[in-house]
């Protein structure tokens, strides 16, 4: 038999485990619901609790198991402590520390969630075959990772990969929810894609399939629109491809990857969306013909589990 990683991601609803070959391969998972009250103080030990289940179960000895990652959703130090995750109600804690102590002192290495969902992608997802990589997490917010060398920068204030929070437009004048005007995550998010259609359709009369929507439009409704040829959803995407080619363009230019990473509900438009995004992002950056393409992720929800047992292995 194989040498074991464990790879966890803590969710606010529920803490997704996988148990993996150092290979690369899922052999199991599960999930253990997220048990928020009196300021998280549980969650690890419920976590502790299933790993060891699971193991005896399948009859893996712990000896077969060379470690475990976390993924949280939160800054973490360079010592695996997290001084907030708000969703958790955690402050000031160690959960790599803790879990390592319930699990008998196996290694274990801890990472903020988006980070790790970057590493699992250039592991065995949409970035596989890549050492340096980008991953851009389009969903209800906009989430990154930077992976350079295989490895996670995560800055020394655990601020590395906030790319939802770089200040891109000027003219904003609604606040993000970190506080900052004018952010990526305001424009590109699914939440900022729906912001700006009803913008677009209260400041033209023009006729348009997102009318019908009004103001429960979606994300997935304006993508579809403008997939269908829709004038007005075209150009509510032009203005999220400006914006986020022309913050893709501002990362290269500091860490230029192989490759930009797309991931998160938005990123189901597929190809569409990566064309929108690229003519603006090689606009930007004019200065070579040879950069960093545009792709996929591929893993899904289990990009999390899979960038977290990776923490792991180096």
């Amino acid at each position: 038999m194989g040498k074991k990683c464990i790879g966890i991601d803590v969710g606010g609803t529920s803490v997704k485990v996988g148990l993996f070959e150092t290979t690369g391969d899922l052999l199991l998972k599960w999930e253990v619901p997220t048990r928020k009250e009196e300021g998280g103080k549980y969650i690890i030990g419920d976590v502790a609790a299933s790993i060891l289940k699971t193991l005896e179960e399948k009859q893996i000895p712990m000896e077969e198991v060379v470690g475990a990652g976390l993924g949280v959703p939160g800054p973490v130090m360079p010592d695996g402590s997290v001084e907030v995750c708000v969703n958790l109600g955690w402050h000031n804690v160690n959960p790599g520390k803790e879990l390592s102590e319930l699990l008998g002192g196996l290694p274990v290495k801890s990472g903020n969630d988006a980070n790790v969902a970057a590493l699992g992608e250039m592991w065995q997802g949409g970035g596989k075959g890549f050492d340096d990589i980008v991953m851009v997490t389009l969903g209800t917010g906009v989430g990154g990772g930077v992976i350079i060398g295989q490895k996670i920068i995560a800055g020394k204030h655990g601020l590395a990969g906030e790319i939802g929070h770089i200040h891109i437009r000027d003219e904003e004048t609604e606040s993000c929810n970190c506080g900052g005007v004018g952010c990526v995550e305001q424009i590109s998010s699914a939440t900022g894609i729906a912001r700006e259609a009803r913008r677009k359709m209260a400041a033209s009369d023009a006729p348009s399939a997102m009318r019908e929507f009004g103001d429960d439009i979606t994300a997935k409704d304006v993508l579809d629109a403008a997939k269908a040829g829709d004038a007005l959803a075209l150009e509510t995407m032009e203005v999220v491809g400006h914006y986020l080619g022309l913050a893709l363009a501002q990362i290269s230019m500091v860490v230029d990857p192989e490759v930009f990473v797309l991931g998160g509900g938005v990123s189901k438009a597929g190809q569409f969306l990566i064309d929108t995004i690229y003519k603006h992002y090689d606009k930007y950056t004019p200065i070579s013909k040879n950069k960093s393409g545009i792709v996929l992720a591929t893993l899904g929800n289990d990009a999390g589990i899979y960038g977290a047992a990776r923490q792991i292995l180096d």
